[in-house]
């Protein structure tokens, strides 16, 4: 992590916590007083089961859910503060990579509209120039040449495809956060390996912070430095994704640990 002393981390999560309606409703705690950091050049994992409370999380940083509790910090800018216009401004900063690629991408559009669509909501550039980005974004992505993947569908793609547009989508505004939220959940084990090595390369040579939301501890021992582990809307356990792995101290950690362990021996 690329961070001075006393220099406040990329994005704070301080005591968040976000409360839910059941049908009936009754109160259901998503996220309870979540902490975590993540630095400029870092890769975090927020990891733990189905449940957990990880997409909310991430949700709720990525402004789609609004928090009972606490503060999410961009730079040191709450992001949930001020207008709705100062949100939007800040939140270019941040961009979120949903885990299923065939939902995520409009069925409707092409490739040059949907990764130009963030320019397009915050005002960024004219037509020509916003063409431009988003051939240079598919370009840091990968998939070229450029010229045929722009006037293609989603439906023309491939799933790692279509979630190389979906990168290419989050980065085309110069986000300095990435949250990917289970990105390659819906590829094969070769696909996976492939993104995630080119986020692991897009976080160093851009500057960025990724943080990722997972359950697969083989992905994140793969990419991220430290971990954090959920459980039942809690943080229950963080520090270095070694130290984590190797000496897990709560039940919900271990229990993780001992799955991927039958899976992928770490």
């Amino acid at each position: 992590m690329s961070r001075t002393p006393g220099q406040p981390a990329l994005l704070q999560v301080e005591g968040l916590s976000v409360v839910f309606r059941s049908r009936a409703g009754a109160p259901v705690t998503a996220a309870e007083h979540v902490c975590l950091t993540v630095g400029t050049r870092e890769a975090v994992g927020l990891v733990g089961g189905s449940g957990a409370g990880k997409s909310t999380v991430v949700r709720a940083v990525a402004g789609l859910v609004r928090p009972d509790a606490g503060r999410i910090l961009l730079d040191g800018h709450d992001v949930w503060a001020g207008s709705a216009r100062r949100r939007r401004a800040l939140r270019r900063d941040l961009h979120l990579v949903f885990q299923d690629p065939y939902t995520s991408l409009p069925p409707t559009l092409p490739v040059a509209a949907i990764v130009a669509e963030p320019l397009v909501i915050h005002r960024l550039a004219g037509r020509e120039r916003r063409r431009e980005l988003a051939a240079a974004a598919l370009e840091a992505v990968r998939l070229h040449p450029v010229g045929r993947y722009l006037p293609r569908y989603p439906h023309q793609l491939s799933g790692g495809e279509r979630q190389r547009v979906a990168l290419a989508r989050a980065l085309v505004t110069g986000p300095r956060l990435i949250l990917a939220d289970e990105p390659t959940q819906m590829l094969d084990a070769a696909l996976r390996a492939e993104l995630v090595d080119l986020l692991d390369e897009l976080r160093t040579t851009r500057g960025l912070g990724v943080l990722h939301i997972t359950h697969d501890l083989a992905l994140a021992a793969r990419s991220c430095s430290r971990l954090a582990v959920m459980a039942a809307g809690r943080v229950v356990e963080q520090g270095a994704t070694g130290e984590v792995l190797a000496h897990p101290a709560h039940p919900a950690t271990a229990a993780l640990v001992a799955a991927a362990a039958t899976l992928h021996p770490m």
